[in-house]
């Protein structure tokens, strides 16, 4: 299938990137932003993002034959239903979203079924700042794009959507939704709620003073991620919270354990905690990214 025109609802981080990429490599014909706000729009098609924009969505959609989903998750139920009257049957539909399950019940709740063409998928990639000022076409080199195909799923669709991602440098896997979920909010919902938390925790204690004048590298490495945009991690926290709340419970007692251990000065249990965690860290996750 030959794509002539792409068309990316919500130009931020990852819409952006994405648009930029595919824009960047002539992997379409053209590429069409759609949003609400158009003065981002005007400066999406001056950074290069976008060839063009329409704040209309039967323009913006009208023709397209490949539809990718950048905005918030909370936003995907009324962005589908405004686009499908304008749709043609064969676009592609997909998605760059933390949390894939609430993504594909949104889709099957607008369209009463689910599209063979509908894909959804999530860039393991971003920054701690959002917009499309921050969007790079080469954001996704390297890193994974999970791509989560329901049974519906036509293998045509997926394959397309994959090789536009693997033309952007990405790794591509395919993976349960309700199994990515899961995964995610172990390895990435909970660390940036945790963030969030102990920024928040600080800022909250008064006697402290201005505590952030005396942080280090750990602190700031720590609570980077706390820099991320409130409303997609508002979003995340609300479409996965399931998931999440289980891995924040799990963390609740890890840190009961880690309470027991430090106020009974256990020298030898908090070694080996240390060590197991460095140990795991150094094994899974430092040389991968070597």
């Amino acid at each position: 299938m030959k794509l002539n025109k792409i068309t990316v609802v919500g130009v931020g981080l990852i819409g952006g990137s994405f648009a930029k990429g595919v824009k960047q490599a002539g992997l379409v014909g053209q590429v069409v932003g759609f949003g609400h706000n158009e003065d981002n729009l005007k400066l999406a098609v001056e950074l290069g993002v976008i060839d063009s924009y329409s704040t209309d969505i039967s323009e913006a959609v009208g023709d397209s034959d490949l539809v990718m989903l950048g905005v918030p998750l909370g936003a995907m139920a009324p962005v589908l239903e405004s686009m499908r009257p304008y749709l043609k049957q064969s676009a592609i539909i997909s998605d760059v979203g933390s949390s894939k399950m609430s993504v594909i019940d949104a889709v099957r709740e607008v369209f009463g079924e689910l599209p063979v063409n509908f894909v959804a998928g999530h860039p393991i990639a971003g920054k701690e700042k959002s917009g499309v000022t921050a969007a790079t076409a080469d954001l996704f080199v390297d890193h994974r794009v999970i791509l989560t195909p329901t049974d519906e799923t036509a293998d045509e669709a997926v394959q397309i959507v994959g090789d536009l991602w693997r033309a952007l440098g990405a790794n591509v896997v395919n993976m349960a939704p309700d199994y990515h979920d899961e995964v995610l909010a172990a390895t990435s919902h909970l660390p940036h709620l945790l963030a969030f938390s102990l920024v928040e925790l600080l800022n909250e204690h008064p006697e402290l003073g201005n505590v952030f004048q005396y942080t280090a590298g750990g602190f700031r490495d720590f609570t980077r991620i706390a820099s991320s945009d409130p409303v997609m991690w508002r979003d995340i926290a609300v479409n996965n919270s399931e998931a999440i709340a289980k891995w924040l419970k799990h963390y609740q007692q890890a840190l009961t354990e880690l309470i027991h251990l430090v106020e009974g000065k256990d020298a030898d249990g908090l070694y080996h905690l240390f060590n197991e965690a460095k140990q795991a860290r150094d094994l899974h996750i430092v040389n991968k990214d070597r």
